[in-house]
């Protein structure tokens, strides 16, 4: 054999091995399809599908710090016992609180499916009370205040009371209950209807919420909020809203006391800037027990919230920019409980507002000759004043 058919040969043998090898398959495995989350902009900003569903949902909330002083109901001032001395003196009321925030949405055969809720965390200090001394500040029990599904117009769950958001709150200040419109936890079940034109209307079928106290004899005193009965509270109202504003009214009845409540309100866009209301109400009272000085809960029922029949709340907002806006409310009842609260809100940057309000209360007697009738207030003198910064980072 020459070296030449050696050459040949083995230049054979290396063509042969390599396309016996060139035919065997490389194996790539298959990358795993990844799954992005989508947005979802049908019920406004903030959404996106849960993976593998045709659910929208939206995570949101806020981080509050409040500082109050004075006087004026819980929100302004604390009392504290001198750690020294004893003596009790005015003090910080101090608060922070994360609220966390979730809204779902869907589109069914039967209309939208929503769910929303809210869930309030809070430390701050007690404000006088007896479970944890005049002032300490502790960590304070979570709040569930909203937890409700809605089909279409029906709505069940853990909400508000219609009597306060279907006619809305009484202004945009932080002491808005000064003289108080109503009580507000509650489960219900209600409808809402949407005529598409302006008209709204709705109605509550209420549980309520809260107790009154107890004797020696096991026997409930007053101030009874949730039904002691099968028969439920009752809130019905209507709306018609325009571009110039609104005109609402809603009445309730109080089926532990047998009363009736309600409220009547409108609301004017005066321009751009200026927005104003005026809210007034009116409840039967025959079977209410009057506050005393030893009862100071009284008997008011769920909804009929401030003393005597009546009741008048009024106020507005004044845009001065896009970062900032100021806000009144006035109001005063049958009792001459005459509450005025005022607050400027500044936008620092998207989602951080710094509040400051101011807040004055006259604590008024529908009955100046008797110390059996005493309008209950939440302050001890006759005109108080106080004030609250409010840090928020909403999200």
């Amino acid at each position: 054999m020459n070296i030449k058919s050696l050459l040949l040969g083995s230049a054979a043998a290396l063509i042969a091995v390599s396309g016996a090898r060139a035919a065997d398959a490389v194996v790539v495995a298959e990358p795993e399809p990844a799954e992005y989350v989508k947005i979802c902009d049908v019920y406004g900003a903030g959404y996106f599908y849960i993976p593998g569903t045709e659910t929208c949902l939206r995570i949101g909330g806020y981080v509050r710090y409040d500082i109050g002083a004075g006087d004026v109901g819980s929100f302004d001032g604390a009392r504290s016992n001198d750690v020294q001395d004893g003596k009790n003196q005015g003090a910080w009321y101090k608060n922070t609180r994360f609220t966390l925030k979730t809204w779902t949405g869907q589109e069914t055969e039967l209309g939208t499916l929503k769910t929303y809720t809210e869930t309030r965390f809070n430390f701050g200090n007690s404000n006088g009370d007896p479970d944890f001394g005049p002032n300490d500040a502790h960590n304070k029990d979570v709040s569930l205040n909203f937890a409700w599904i809605q089909l279409g117009g029906l709505r069940v769950g853990k909400d508000e009371s219609a009597f306060d958001t279907f006619i809305g709150y009484a202004g945009n200040v932080i002491q808005d209950t000064l003289v108080p419109y109503g009580d507000f936890d509650t489960n219900v079940v209600q409808y809402y209807f949407d005529a598409g034109n302006g008209f709204s209307a709705v109605l509550s079928l209420e549980e309520g919420s809260g107790a009154g106290s107890v004797d020696d004899l096991g026997n409930g005193k007053y101030g009874v909020g949730t039904i002691d009965s099968y028969v439920p509270h009752v809130v019905g109202g209507v709306k018609w809203t325009q571009g110039w504003g609104a005109i609402t009214g809603v009445v309730a009845y109080d089926s532990n006391y047998e009363e009736v409540a309600g409220k009547v309100r409108l609301d004017v866009n005066v321009s751009n800037e200026l927005s104003l209301f005026i809210m007034g109400g009116y409840g039967t009272d025959d079977n209410l027990n009057d506050p005393t000085y030893d009862q100071p809960a009284g008997g008011r029922g769920f909804y009929k919230q401030w003393g005597g029949n009546w009741a008048v709340w009024g106020g507005g907002t004044y845009k001065f920019n896009e970062k900032t806006s100021f806000n009144l409310q006035a109001s005063a009842d049958d009792w001459k409980n005459v509450g005025v609260a005022a607050n400027v809100a500044y936008d620092i940057v998207p989602g951080f507002t710094v509040t400051a309000e101011v807040d004055y209360l006259h604590a008024g007697k529908f009955d100046e000759g008797s110390t059996d009738n005493v309008a209950w207030t939440p302050a001890d003198k006759k005109n108080s004043v106080g004030g609250l910064l409010r840090f928020q980072r909403s999200f």
